[in-house]
């Protein structure tokens, strides 16, 4: 730190002279960043602030009545403190400097024996260099430490522990949910430092940037990249000096934001190069097995003695508005965007995953909507549970998005070329399963689609959407104008077996009410909803429209 007004009036050449404080004792602890030395009375036009003036006071004797008016203007320009030498019989200079400092914050300090302006000079910038020589050199061995560990690449905990031991204090870094992502202690007790975290950190402001805030004074810095902030380093105890703490915090979250976008980096280059494999592995137009197993290795991809196509497709405004009020959903609404960013999500959790679940697979986006994946399975009876473990890990995962996707299944292959061809039998499981309802399953298997996994193959033929047209046309049409709500009542129907007791007993409708309303839908289709035949064209009918929104 820079010496403050009291270092210099306690240095030796100072202290030889009886220097006697006037006033101003509040600013004693001011920092000096230079010492002037002036015998001419208007001299603030000079002063860039934080100077330490010394003088002879010449002028003030001559001229007492100035003092007041002199001491008034070095306190407007900033200076740091004065030093008059006051040899002699000089007790008019005195005085007036007495009465002066008892009316400014400014320490005015006198010397009654003669001082070497010279060597008080000297002395004290050679300590102000010496001072801008060491953070110089410190800010250099801070720059030097955190390149290092942007260009290793270090993991988080290692850039905390590297910032807590240059600062000597202890630090934590943690998300914008107040949740610690990692930390270092120093030496204190873990249990004192992270005690009751969450609440104390809601409580602290974040400024925007580096900063004490909050009742604790917490020393801080954003992590992030301009408006992409993800995380805050808090240093929660007091520090000699905010200065170089405050470089070292700025510095280590320059690191971890750097280290994040390169992980970051890395991962897409990886997902890309998996989607490029999966794609060729999908379409192989020459390429042998061995070929395809020696370039999935590359990729991580272990070898195994089968492999399971896996798909998870996403359970968007279409088929989740499928799922559950059997209405036409609006599917082009969503936002390609936001679809692509939940791809990136499900995409790093599952990498996370796998590691978790000791497997190994490539995975990536085959299209909108849809990732699909190659699991290297040990062995065939381990299907099933390896598979439960991967749902279940995901569903652990920190702000998990399982819930928002659904899992189709293909048959286990033992060849790696085989199991890439059964990703399109995955991806219609999966795309099917999307709009069954009840009580979700963590996976689907083309068992468990049974007639829907037929009618969804079927569902783009021409003759099949007229057959849709003509079953609902009057239901839809209603539902277009918003009137009704027929087409749910015959979901709900259909569903229940045609068991009408049954839909009045589950309170969907009261008994009359519900008789009334079937009468009415029997009327506009112009059916009778008690004939087996009708109710299987009209459920076949309500499938494929189900299954046309996807």
């Amino acid at each position: 730190m820079l010496p403050s007004v009291r270092d210099v009036l306690g240095l030796p050449v100072l202290q030889a002279a009886a220097p006697q404080l006037l006033g101003g004792f509040a600013g004693l602890d001011s920092p000096v960043r230079w010492v002037h030395v002036s015998e001419v009375l208007d001299i603030s036009g000079l002063l860039a602030g934080g100077e330490l003036v010394l003088t002879t006071g010449l002028e003030l004797e001559k001229q007492p009545g100035l003092t007041a008016g002199f001491v008034a203007s070095l306190e407007q320009a900033g200076a740091a403190g004065l030093v008059v030498e006051l040899t002699g019989n000089r007790e008019r200079s005195l005085a007036a400097l007495r009465t002066a400092a008892q009316r400014t914050a400014l320490p005015v300090a006198v010397v009654q024996r003669r001082v070497r302006f010279v060597q008080v000079t000297e002395i004290v910038h050679r300590m102000i260099v010496a001072e801008q020589l060491e953070r110089v050199e410190h800010a250099r061995d801070v720059h030097e430490a955190f390149t290092l560990l942007s260009l290793e690449n270090a993991g988080t905990q290692l850039v905390v522990e590297k910032a807590a031991e240059m600062i000597g204090a202890p630090v934590v870094l943690e998300d914008l949910s107040h949740l610690v992502l990692a930390f270092s202690a120093q030496g204190r007790p873990t249990a004192e430092l992270l005690e009751d975290w969450e609440r104390r950190s809601r409580t602290t402001p974040s400024p925007a940037g580096t900063a004490r805030a909050g009742a604790e004074g917490w020393l801080q810095t954003p992590v992030g990249v301009r408006r992409q902030l993800w995380g805050r380093l808090v240093v929660p105890l007091g520090v000699d000096d905010d200065g170089p703490a405050a470089m070292v915090l700025e510095r280590a979250a320059q690191a971890l934001a750097i280290n994040r976008l390169a992980e970051r980096d890395r991962r897409e280059l990886s997902q890309q190069a998996q989607a490029g494999l999966l794609n060729a592995l999908r379409q192989p137009r020459g390429l042998d097995e061995a070929e395809a197993l020696a370039r999935a290795g590359a990729l991580g991809l272990k070898r195994s003695p089968f492999y399971v196509p896996v798909v998870f497709r996403r359970i968007g405004q279409s088929a989740g508005a499928a799922a559950r009020s059997g209405q036409r959903p609006g599917g082009p609404s969503r936002d390609p965007l936001a679809g692509q960013e939940e791809e990136r999500i499900l995409l790093e959790q599952l990498g996370r995953v796998l590691k978790t679940v000791s497997s190994t697979a490539l995975t990536a986006s085959i299209q909108s909507g849809s990732v699909g994946m190659i699991l290297a399975l040990p062995a065939r009876q381990l299907e099933d549970p390896m598979l439960h473990r991967l749902t279940n890990a995901l569903d652990r995962e920190p702000d998990s998005v399982s819930a928002e996707w659904t899992v189709g299944v293909g048959h286990a292959r033992g060849s790696l070329l085989e199991a890439a061809a059964g990703v399109d039998e995955a991806a219609h499981v999966a795309e099917t399963s999307a709009t069954l309802r009840g009580v979700r399953k963590p996976f689907y298997r083309a068992t468990d689609v049974r007639l829907r996994g037929l009618l969804a193959l079927l569902r783009n033929d021409p003759r099949v959407q007229q057959f849709v047209e003509s079953e609902l046309e009057v239901l839809l049409q209603d539902e277009a104008q918003g009137r009704g709500g027929h087409l749910e009542l015959l979901a709900r129907y259909l569903e229940s077996g045609g068991n009408k007791a049954a839909m009045a007993r589950s309170g969907y409708l009261s008994r009359p009410t519900l008789y009334a309303r079937l009468g009415r839908l029997e009327e506009l289709l112009g059916v009778d909803l008690d004939d087996a035949e009708s109710r299987t064209s009209l459920h076949v009918a309500l499938l494929l429209h189900r299954l046309q929104a996807l």
